[in-house]
């Protein structure tokens, strides 16, 4: 069985078939998808794009690239959505310094409130690092205490090798399976098992095999058998294992 640690399934591209995609997930072995949110007014979809399946978990949080939709304000309201909600973790949050025009500063607060946050409640987060892992790294060992994912990690064996010592899982997905991917190919078959965990981030980052379509969280096997053959090891070893990684930050049930 395998866990999608990162889905956004209440996004619009699936409004035509969402319950079919969840289908095809389960006939895949993809039993149980983190699903992240972005911003305040996307909370009440995500929560009830979760009930439609017991497998779906939600993540309540503030993106950095959605900077337009978040006011200071929400801050105080993602702590009593956490709260009340109960999510399994803090996020979608982190810092990117890949999309031009997006204000660093703003964006530094809003993911310090996560990682306070975080640090009270003892949730994991789930952290966006695009062309920021330094300084996500640099983040993290300010506030201590603090535990979570670097999802679609792009970064070196030594920022993996940072993240681990703070606690930090990363988060593999479609772009593992390109050819062209040879860094990521290294940092993957070089950190320690226990770091790893797999996501599709559907609807985007599909696998090589199908470019520039929707993702969706069925193809998590396509990444799971990439991230094997580069490890060494059998698809079946490595999902037992990336589950049991992803049930141990998460706090789901094996």
């Amino acid at each position: 069985m395998l866990v999608d640690t990162h889905c956004h399934l209440d996004a619009s591209e699936f409004d035509g078939d969402r319950e079919a995609v969840i289908a095809r997930a389960r006939d895949a072995g993809v039993t149980r998808q983190i699903l992240p949110g972005t911003h305040a007014d996307e909370w009440p979809l995500l929560r009830d794009a979760c009930r439609l399946d017991p497998g779906l978990h939600a993540a309540y949080g503030m993106h950095p690239t959605f900077l337009e939709h978040h006011a200071p304000e929400h801050l105080d309201l993602l702590g009593e959505w956490v709260r009340r909600e109960r999510p399994l973790a803090i996020g979608e949050c982190g810092l990117d310094y890949y999309v031009e025009g997006l204000d660093l500063d703003a964006q530094q607060r809003y993911f310090d409130g996560h990682l306070e946050l975080a640090r009270e409640t003892g949730l994991p987060l789930i952290v966006h690092a695009r062309r920021a892992v330094d300084a996500v790294v640099r983040s993290i060992r300010r506030f201590g205490n603090v535990r979570g994912v670097v999802h679609s990690f792009a970064g070196s064996e030594e920022q993996a090798r940072q993240l681990h010592q703070l606690g930090f899982l990363i988060g593999i997905g479609g772009p593992v399976t390109y050819e062209r991917a040879k860094r990521m190919h290294r940092v993957v078959a070089a950190v320690p098992l226990d770091q790893l965990l797999l996501e599709t981030d559907a609807p985007d980052q599909p696998d090589s095999g199908h470019r520039g379509q929707r993702n969706e969280p069925a193809r998590l096997t396509r990444v799971c058998d990439a991230v094997a053959q580069l490890r060494g090891m059998s698809p079946g070893a490595l999902a037992e294992a990336t589950t049991r990684n992803a049930c141990r930050l998460f706090n789901l049930p094996q």
